[in-house]
């Protein structure tokens, strides 16, 4: 009698780093749309601010404007393209009809989720990584504390990359996905303290601000760079890992019920 054949059995963790990668390498392969475009923006964004209100807004104290704007600039370009990353795979996933590929393998929903999350966070990272190495030619900018910079820029990219999938699993088709960018995420991001304080504004628009979760991400991560901020980092730092640990759980919960993926 013959023996038989003894067929090795796929491993619930064999299918995560491919994905993984294949997220990664998305959009590495593509880094002049993907890193070099979002540091340019940002560049014409500090060139135009900076020229003209470096003398005409004061914020901080003795902080000068250029520098005041750059963590800002950073926080915005990493919060959009972390958002983008799992946003645009899942829904050109979904219309192209290769979405199967990901559900087929043995993959678990939490290493689904994890897999997305960490490429945009990875993306969000490399694009103010970048601006912040650009902006050096304009103006010294050390961090005084890096490990409030670090904590902030990826617990702002985890809200973002969570938000990131729940718009891919939501939107059916590329207007959907816009609509969802420019009615919630675009006004949210502007509208929170990137190019000003908000003790700048009246008081009522300091209460509004204060709702606004995203002002917590861009205010921390200022503290991280100045030591200064609109209010306290550790209540910037609750506020943001309490929005982060809501959204991971909505996040799961969908990709668990196979939310618009097996229906």
């Amino acid at each position: 009698m013959s023996t038989p054949v003894m067929q090795a059995q796929p491993t619930l963790g064999s299918g995560f780093p491919t994905l993984l990668r294949k997220e990664l390498l998305r959009f590495w392969k593509v880094g002049f749309q993907t890193i070099a475009a979002p540091v340019l923006t940002a560049l014409l964004y500090l060139l135009v601010f900076a020229h003209v209100l470096e003398d005409r807004v004061q914020v901080y104290g003795s902080i000068p404007y250029t520098s005041f704007l750059i963590p800002g600039l950073m926080m915005m370009s990493m919060l959009q393209n972390a958002f983008a990353n799992p946003s645009s795979s899942l829904i050109q996933s979904r219309i192209t009809g290769n979405l199967v590929f990901v559900l087929l393998p043995p993959l678990s929903h939490r290493q689904i989720f994890s897999a997305y999350l960490l490429a945009g966070i990875a993306r969000g990272l490399c694009v103010g990584l970048a601006i912040w190495l650009v902006a050096l030619f304009f103006t010294p900018l050390p961090p005084h504390n890096l490990l409030w910079v670090l904590a902030f820029a990826i617990l702002a990219c985890g809200i973002m990359g969570s938000l990131g999938i729940i718009a891919g699993l939501w939107s059916e088709k590329f207007d959907q996905m816009a609509a969802f960018q420019n009615f919630l995420i675009l006004p949210a991001t502007f509208l929170s303290g990137v190019f000003y304080s908000i003790h700048s504004l009246p008081p009522f628009w300091q209460k509004v601000s204060h709702w606004n979760p995203i002002f917590y991400t861009i205010d921390g991560f200022r503290y991280g760079f100045f030591s200064v901020s609109d209010v306290s980092p550790w209540r910037s730092l609750a506020v943001v890992a309490g929005v982060f640990a809501v959204l991971c759980l909505c996040t799961l919960r969908l990709l668990a019920s196979g939310y618009k993926l097996r229906n």
